[in-house]
């Protein structure tokens, strides 16, 4: 490449040279500086990149002078995100069951550039895309982007939805009807991808899977569920939803050893009301959508915990103990 031939674009790729090669770790000298433009046939004088690093600070690119004996060392001093921030994305992209692994590998690579190049290398040992369960559905990220659309132009989507048969192949549910629904929000729970919607052919708040929709559409129709969503606390949603299973709300009183408060205070958080009931155990009451799924949860917990009201959810927990034990009789 001729010297000089990009000379037009010197100061984007002085801006990609101490981004890329420089840290709070790693530093480049002058000389160093001029030698790594002239890959780019770019050309330059110590004069001009002086006046360009300072026009860089406002791009928030701060470059940071440092002396070392007769040497003079330069680098960026901070970034739109850290190092542990970047680490974080990548833990979250990883643990993701609903990004597939070609869109997991796809998207670190992309976070990664965000950091130096020197950053990137102790972010490469970081990485494992290991063989736990993600989705297969590679239109997610379309999925995603069509409910945001509906959301932001107040209307209603339709879609197919999917389930796993014994074959481990997708099929239909419903014998492949279009779902028609209102959707309000999404929600990342228990590792999953979730659109909260209005059905108002049911008049009730629904989830959805969104690896498991399909040939999403936005509708003409304005969305319905406006009251029913007016006060709707996310938070709550899925605090009483467990595992994202659907079940009859209800108001349930638990009764527990002292030491087994950490399980519901990481659960129900830490706003949570506990009663004494005596000096070794407490009480707490909560909204909860009772299902196997909590049952599940509570029969986990041992013998320092037990369901205490309303005598309804006391019963159903005493048929599920019944049903399962007798599996094993």
């Amino acid at each position: 490449m001729p010297r000089g031939s990009n000379q037009k674009f010197k100061f984007t790729y002085l801006m990609k040279i101490m981004s890329e090669k420089t840290d709070d770790e790693h530093s480049l000298t002058m000389p160093q500086i001029i030698e790594e433009l002239e890959k780019y046939g770019v050309s330059a004088e110590r004069k001009s990149i002086y006046e360009d690093f300072k026009d860089m600070a406002n791009f928030g690119m701060e470059v940071i002078k440092e002396q070392r004996g007769r040497e003079t060392f330069y680098n960026i001093a901070s970034r739109e995100f850290e190092l542990a921030e970047v680490k974080l994305l990548i833990d979250a992209v990883q643990s993701a069951k609903f990004i597939t692994q070609k869109k997991s590998k796809k998207l670190i690579s992309k976070v990664k550039n965000f950091v130096s190049e020197h950053q990137a290398k102790q972010l490469q040992r970081q990485v494992v895309i290991n063989d736990r369960v993600k989705t297969m559905n590679e239109s997610v990220y379309y999925n995603v982007d069509d409910i945001h659309t509906a959301i932001n132009q107040n209307k209603k989507i339709k879609f197919k939805y999917y389930k796993w048969d014994i074959n481990k192949k997708l099929v239909e549910r419903h014998g492949g009807i279009y779902f028609v629904v209102s959707p309000w929000a999404l929600l990342w729970d228990d590792e999953n991808y979730y659109m909260i919607a209005f059905d108002d052919w049911d008049h009730r708040i629904k989830h959805y899977r969104v690896d498991k929709m399909m040939y999403i559409e936005v509708e003409n129709e304005d969305r319905a569920g406006k009251d029913e969503f007016k006060n709707f606390d996310m938070a709550k949603y899925s605090k009483a939803t467990f595992s994202m299973y659907h079940g009859d709300k209800s108001k349930v009183c638990i009764r527990f050893a002292n030491h087994m408060c950490g399980v519901f205070i990481d659960r129900f958080g830490k706003d949570t009301l506990f009663r004494k009931v005596d000096e070794t155990h407490s009480e707490l009451m909560v909204d909860i959508n009772v299902s196997l799924q909590f049952f599940g949860w509570i029969f986990s917990l041992g013998k320092d915990v037990e369901i205490v009201s309303p005598k309804e959810v006391v019963q159903e927990m005493r048929d599920y103990a019944k049903s399962f034990l007798g599996k094993y009789e």
